[in-house]
């Protein structure tokens, strides 16, 4: 691989020191704005093969599988249910992204997570909200939910008018990816406030690992455009 043909993002570094796994440089791989008519492993063959080796990690953006799994929509053809509306009022609202709070976002986690499940958390959401108690809601409502995300203003264009589900199945996609590639695959939905992995080709595949190699988030979905990571063993 020629690495200097990945650069780091603005105020990211290649390499990094983890605390329990020794160094790893993680070089990311800038595509072009991928579309839900594309197949990942054509993204793929255009960007990454030849570039990993067989001791490499591939860190894929779960946001890119979920749109080349379709499951990414343009918020005018969203139509929000009044449950979706009420809920998303329950949800803490982070600067670093829309989350659930929005009726866009809620209106899909009801249709992939469940009625049930996000009545649960605004529950329990209301109950500890009085005492200080922040992200509540996230943790009843489950993975699935907290990796959907919506329309924000510093997501590359078309997506800053989408929202998006979690995608289908990670560990499968993962598994899948891994054999096509034949390196380690994880998929993973980072940003500068926490790394939360969704997919793993291989249960040996320490989550440990994944958070301390990506705990800066190296990773960029606005202008940068760089939603995968070939990450190495220094």
């Amino acid at each position: 691989m020629e690495n200097s043909k990945f650069i780091p993002n603005e105020g990211k570094n290649i390499n990094i020191e983890t605390a329990d796994f020794g160094s790893y440089s993680r070089f990311p791989v800038k595509t072009h704005v991928i579309m839900s008519d594309e197949k990942i492993k054509d993204v793929l063959d255009k960007y990454v093969v030849g570039h990993v080796e067989k001791d490499d990690y591939m860190f894929i953006s779960e946001k890119v599988i979920a749109i080349t799994q379709g499951r990414a929509f343009n918020i005018d053809d969203i139509n929000p249910r009044p449950l979706a509306k009420l809920l998303c009022k329950f949800v803490y609202k982070s600067p670093y992204g829309i989350g659930l709070g929005s009726p866009w976002t809620m209106e899909l986690a009801l249709r992939d997570v469940g009625t049930a499940r996000m009545l649960l958390a605004a529950f329990c959401s209301a109950v500890t909200k009085p005492f200080g108690v922040r992200g509540v809601f996230y943790k009843v409502a489950g993975t699935k939910a907290r990796a959907i995300d919506g329309p924000c203003d510093c997501t590359i264009p078309p997506y800053n008018h989408f929202a998006k589900m979690a995608p289908a199945e990670p560990d499968k996609v993962a598994r899948e990816l891994s054999d096509y590639l034949g390196c380690k695959v994880v998929v993973i939905d980072a940003n500068d406030i926490g790394v939360e992995v969704l997919g793993r080709s291989s249960e040996e595949i320490s989550i440990d690992f994944c958070k301390q190699v990506f705990k800066d988030n190296p990773l960029g979905q606005s202008d940068q455009s760089t939603p995968i990571a070939i990450v190495r063993k220094v």
